[in-house]
């Protein structure tokens, strides 16, 4: 059919590559015949050579009906408007073509001819219509037969594992081909879906499911209900990197943390719950750290302070690609992190700023919560979440460290008070024990909850990390960045964590500079100079100086002492804005500055041998951990996860303190009960090992 289209210079155009339709087919055959007919009567051609051509092209089309499985109808209509073709063209050839009776003929062929083939048409269409329904018919009636069999293997199975009789209303396919999940109604008589889910370990055993594949019971549309999620498939042993698309999220619609085993991805709902991570030494938790970080960068609304003791190994890849290698900013570049904490000093900065926020917050923002007349702070661009990541944050909360209980102290107060004004905490712990879960104030705070196992049974307790969830075992997740994630939304369940690499992190803080907010005028006020000034290089020039200590430099350091005479009592002052300085630093160095001024003696080797003092002697004053007491205890952590025994450190120690081992015990004892060391072994096999290493 020729169609009529407009070109570039606007005038019509004809596609003569297009197909013909019930009118352009019928005039181009009388039109044909026409012409045939008049040209053969003009050059006395044979009339038997125009029926010759009306046979030849009724053959062909016959021909090429059959081949496309075209209908009767439709083969009989295309031979028989050759053959009367033909025969008209032959007999106007004889009594010519333009006379009435030739024309008029001719047009009532040609309007049949249209009539005929619109008709054979519409059936054409209809018998394509009908046999597409009835191949899809016959699809539905095989995955009919096909769900109609998955219903009835699992109704046996659960009425066989769990002696429950149930009615299965439907079976979905998940469309990853992972697995099934089936839509069943309960008995009566107040049966729960909680006797199905605490049998999770039984019915997947039953089914013969691959490893790492589950069987996992939730609510369904009622309480009358239950959905059987059935995962045939096992996608936990696949790595999944970091989706590409870097597009815009916002706090209240969820960050993704990993994905399901049906390759859904799953959400965390952080605007009022905090989140505990917990996952041993090679599980994937450092790559889910990041993959958490890679959400908050996303995040239009949230700013992300992070806290890690150990050098900020956790923040430093989002940190330096915005720098440059003499810490100046680098244009069109922000971090993807608005804090980085890498010291005790800078911690106790960072969490008195966030309370500073969070109290500043409830006073300052009174009228716009009355406006909106709700008792949470409107979080927005404009007024950003500010999420705290803490690196191992729940041992922090349980150290006996002096100094980390000042960091817990204040943890702990931002989880309480902060939770309207939009200050969240995120923390992550090595194992699920007693001490990391046992915090009331974590248990009641932190609803979203993940365990990464890799495998790993010791310090695994999941029972304790979700509590009523019974059938949860690490045999089940044992690849990297596989666990078990539960949320207030969603029920505890296998998941997987992305594979977030380096470049890809550089890539994200690239992608999200422009997305990030700024924090607001009444919290910037309410951080102080400190927050404001939390990038400038001499604070971040531990980042690229290898000989720098974290926490060495801005308001959070220590003092120096003064190069000039007399004492220097200010390293006993109660520095601000770090409230909580090293005292026996302090003391330390009081101690060393009095030693300068009056000469006091060397600590003597033995007390009969005391030499006589050439000056003051304020050794009594002098602090349990002097320079002997600081030399067993690196003894004491150079001897690695094998640990040291007394007399051994007592030796070490002999030539240059002279220490006697009765001294060293108690220290080792002391050590000991404030949780720095572990007492290992009895009698003479007694050793010690520093706790970095248990």
């Amino acid at each position: 059919m020729t169609t009529n289209t407009t070109n570039h210079e606007g005038g019509p155009v004809w596609d003569w590559a297009a197909g013909h339709g019930p009118v352009t087919g019928a005039l181009s055959a009388t039109t044909g015949a026409f012409a045939l007919a008049t040209t053969g009567a003009a050059t006395s051609m044979p009339p038997g050579w125009a029926l010759a051509v009306g046979a030849a092209g009724a053959i062909g089309h016959t021909v090429s009906s059959l081949r496309d499985r075209l209908s009767a109808r439709t083969i009989g209509m295309r031979s028989a408007s050759w053959l009367v073709g033909a025969g008209w063209t032959t007999w106007a050839m004889t009594s010519g073509p333009l006379t009435w009776t030739a024309l008029g003929s001719l047009a009532v062929i040609g309007v049949g001819i249209g009539t005929t083939a619109h008709s054979t048409l519409i059936h054409e269409e209809a018998r394509e219509l009908e046999a597409l329904a009835a191949a899809e018919r016959q699809v539905a009636a095989e995955l009919s037969a096909g769900r109609r069999a998955i219903a009835a293997e699992w109704v046996d199975r659960v009425q066989r594992v769990c002696g429950i009789t149930l009615r299965v209303l439907a079976v979905e396919m998940w469309p990853t081909g992972t697995g099934f999940t089936i839509d069943a109604e309960l008995p009566p008589g107040g049966t729960t879906y909680g006797r199905i889910a605490q049998e999770s370990a039984k019915l997947s055993a039953d089914a013969r499911l691959p490893h790492g594949c589950t069987a996992s019971a939730g609510p369904g549309i009622d309480q009358g209900r239950v959905l059987i999620d059935v995962t045939t498939k096992n996608v936990l042993e696949q790595e999944v990197f970091y989706p590409s698309d870097y597009s815009r999220l916002s706090i209240h619609t969820g960050i993704p943390w990993g994905l399901r085993t049906n390759a859904d991805e799953i959400k965390a709902y952080l605007r009022e719950q905090c989140a505990l991570v917990v996952g041993p030494t090679g599980s994937g938790k450092t790559n889910m750290v990041h993959t958490i970080l890679a959400g908050f960068a996303r995040a239009e609304d949230v700013l992300t302070w992070v806290i890690d003791l150990n050098a900020g190994s956790a923040g430093l890849p989002w940190a330096r690609p915005a720098f440059d290698t003499h810490g100046h900013p680098v244009d069109g570049v922000h971090p993807g992190i608005d804090w980085l904490a890498a010291s005790h000093q800078e911690a106790l900065v960072m969490l008195n700023a966030a309370v500073r926020i969070a109290k500043h917050r409830k006073t300052a923002y009174q009228d716009l919560m009355a406006q909106a007349n709700t008792d949470l702070l409107p979080i927005s661009a404009q007024i950003p979440q500010i999420m705290l990541i803490v690196d191992e944050g729940a041992e922090i909360l349980s150290s006996n460290d002096r100094e980390l209980k000042k960091l817990a102290a204040l943890i702990l107060e931002v989880i309480r008070i902060a939770r309207a004004m939009g200050i969240r905490t995120v923390l992550t712990a090595l194992g699920a024990t007693s001490s990391v879960v046992g915090n009331l104030m974590i248990r009641r705070e932190a609803k979203v909850r993940v365990a990464l196992t890799g495998g790993e049974k010791e310090g695994m307790d999941l029972g304790k990390q979700f509590p009523g969830s019974r059938g949860l075992k690490p045999e089940q997740a044992p690849y990297k960045g596989s666990g078990f994630m539960g949320t207030p939304e969603s029920e505890v369940g296998l998941f997987k964590s992305w594979r977030i690499l380096p470049n890809q992190i550089r890539d994200i803080v690239t992608a999200t500079s422009s997305i990030h907010p700024t924090l607001d005028k009444p919290s910037t006020k309410a951080a102080g100079d400190t927050y404001v000034g939390r990038w400038k290089p001499e604070r971040t020039q531990w980042m690229r100086d290898h000989t720098t200590t974290p926490g060495t430099a801005g308001p959070a350091a220590q003092s120096a002492p003064n190069s000039g005479g007399g004492l220097n009592l200010s390293a006993l002052r109660d520095q601000q804005p770090a409230p909580a300085a090293d005292e026996d630093a302090a003391v330390r160095a009081f101690m060393e500055q009095i030693d300068q001024q009056f000469g006091t003696a060397p600590e003597p080797r033995k007390d009969s041998e005391r030499p006589p003092a050439s000056g003051l002697n304020l050794s009594a004053l002098r602090p349990e951990n002097n320079a002997a007491r600081q030399a067993a205890l690196r003894i004491l952590m150079d001897a690695g996860p094998e640990g040291t025994g007394a007399s051994a450190i007592a030796r070490a120690l002999a030539d240059e303190h002279g220490t006697s081992r009765q001294t060293v015990v108690g220290w080792l004892k002391e050590w000991a009960e404030e949780g720095e060391a572990v007492r290992v072994g009895e009698g003479t096999k007694t050793r010690y090992v520093h706790r970095r290493y248990t």
